[in-house]
């Protein structure tokens, strides 16, 4: 069972290969993710209680407005 979902799995995984070497170092980690989970909480810190859902999703929206534009 193991080895099938290996041979049904090993185009996706290895799709990655197929990139220039620039892009490959970037998606190889989980820094970039986990950097942004970090901001977040920071930024969530200094609000602590957001007043609705939609206040959530306002300052997430910056925030990955801001890294965009970098």
């Amino acid at each position: 069972k193991a080895v099938k979902v290996l041979e049904e799995g090993f185009d996706d995984v290895t799709a990655v290969l197929v990139l220039p070497d620039r892009y490959r170092r970037r998606l190889r980690t989980t820094n970039g993710v986990e950097r942004l989970n970090e901001e977040i909480r920071r930024r969530e810190r200094v609000i602590r209680i957001f007043p609705n859902r939609e206040s959530v999703i306002r300052l997430l929206g910056a925030l990955l407005m801001e890294i965009a534009d970098r």
